[in-house]
């Protein structure tokens, strides 16, 4: 925490008060934006619909190249098996080769093979194959032992595969077929995965063509109905900003006129009060009675104190001197009253600093120097107070200019309970700070006298 003469400072308010009001987009922003946000809705159910669409194409592919194979195996295939074909037969191998190659493997069918419930191979339309044994899987022992119809996605990692692996994934397909004297032989064939592509990108086609056209269709209606809701909106804020300048018009216009009425009624009456007591002071004391003079003289002090108070109160209400004279002169007619009070004021004020706010952040530095210097005459017994206004490179980034306001009073602990964090003074700079976007930090301990310090930004911010 940064520290102050090994005082830590205390964040009172960190600039995030009240957000001023943004500003409305632009109409053609508004159009690239909803064109923008359509694009990625676009693209991303192109892509969705992509990979459905491929899904939904394997598996109608499935479903065709096993019906395929279902009618293949009753119609072609069962009818040409003989049962010579378990021990060998070439004769019957060849015949059922002859009928494979005429009317199987047309039909979008790159490799046919027959299973004895061993493993062994006992016919392949790739001769090698022939008379090979592997382990069958799961699937197809299902498959021979519930008599069905099995498809699937091949990957072709099996070693039965060796002679299927040039052209990606395969359509696989087994079912069982019997012999004339009713032996069990397991029928299996690949199909070509090609036409699962074409489905997919047929589908995709039709998918994304619905889509476009259903997007640009609903960017077309939503389009006037965003711009009609922007015009309302820039209405609806145009309004707001309008009635809060009223507000801050009004509330200027009656703080002046009270300040005016203050000024041309009742404190004119106290000053000529207060000159007409002290002259019936003065010949009271010419008559030689002194004492009910000096009763008299006292309450012509007391007059003029009323008056001088009152004064104080108008420069409060309406700061004339900030919008004619500047932010210097105001300054210095906050300050100069506490000389009644018998505290020593050192103000300085850097010309640079002063100019650089805009007049709302000048009203901010003007209350806020107000308000601490109103604590330093009620609660610190203070014999000096130094007032500082300017530019400091260190300070927190965006807000360049600095406020001091530090006195050698008593100080107190910020934590305690009815400490000065829980005025009433100190909630109204930490909010006239946080409304204007600075940065407002306290640094005090008993004993070590009270410094406020408040950061700016410039007008340029």
């Amino acid at each position: 925490m940064p520290v102050v003469g090994g005082v830590p400072w205390v964040t009172v308010a960190d600039g995030h008060g009240a957000e001023p009001l943004k500003a409305l987009p632009g109409r053609r922003r508004t159009l690239l934006q909803l064109g923008l946000a359509a694009l990625g809705v676009f693209v991303l159910v192109v892509v969705g619909s992509s990979f459905a669409a491929s899904r939904l194409a394997e598996r109608e592919a499935v479903n065709d190249v096993a019906n395929t194979t279902n009618l293949l195996a009753t119609a072609v295939v069962q009818p040409a098996v003989r049962d010579s074909l378990l021990t060998g037969d070439p004769a019957a191998r060849a015949a059922l080769d002859r009928v494979v190659r005429e009317s199987v493997l047309p039909n979008g069918i790159v490799r046919v093979k027959l299973w004895a419930p061993d493993g062994t191979v006992v016919y392949a339309d790739e001769s090698r194959l022939v008379g090979q044994r592997f382990e069958l899987g799961d699937d197809q022992l299902a498959a021979l032992a519930d008599p069905q119809t099995r498809a699937e996605v091949s990957d072709l990692s099996s070693s039965e595969n060796e002679f299927e692996r040039y052209g990606g994934k395969l359509l696989e397909v087994y079912r069982p077929v019997w012999t004339p004297n009713g032996s069990e032989l397991l029928f299996e064939v690949y199909g070509d995965y090609g036409p699962v592509q074409q489905r997919a990108d047929g589908l995709w086609r039709g998918l994304a063509g619905v889509l476009a056209t259903s997007l640009l269709l609903l960017l077309v209606l939503m389009a006037p109905v965003v711009l009609r809701l922007l015009d309302r909106l820039g209405a609806a804020q145009r309004q707001r900003e309008a009635l809060l300048q009223r507000a801050v018009d009004a509330s200027e216009t009656e703080r002046r006129r009270i300040a005016a009425d203050l000024h041309d009624g009742p404190v004119q009456d106290l000053v000529g009060s207060s000159l007409a007591v002290s002259g019936a002071a003065a010949a009271l004391r010419a008559d030689g009675r002194t004492e009910l003079a000096d009763d008299v003289g006292s309450a012509a002090g007391t007059v003029r104190s009323s008056v001088a108070s009152l004064r104080t109160l108008l420069v409060e209400l309406y700061p004339a001197r900030l919008a004619d004279a500047g932010l210097a002169a105001s300054l210095a007619d906050l300050t100069r009253p506490l000389g009644h009070h018998g505290i020593r004021v050192r103000l300085d004020v850097d010309h640079d600093a002063a100019t650089a706010l805009s007049p709302e952040r000048q009203q901010v530095v003007h209350r806020v120097t107000r308000e601490a210097l109103r604590n330093v005459v009620k609660h610190a017994g203070a014999e000096t107070v130094v007032v500082s206004l300017h530019l400091e490179p260190d300070a927190p980034p965006g807000r360049p200019v600095v406020l001091d306001v530090a006195d050698d009073g008593r100080g107190f602990d910020p934590a305690a309970p009815g400490s000065g964090s829980g005025h009433i003074g100190t909630h109204v700079m930490a909010d006239l700070a946080g409304d204007a976007g600075a940065l407002l930090q306290l640094a005090t301990r008993p004993g070590d006298g009270t410094r406020w310090r408040l950061a700016l930004p410039g007008s340029a911010s």
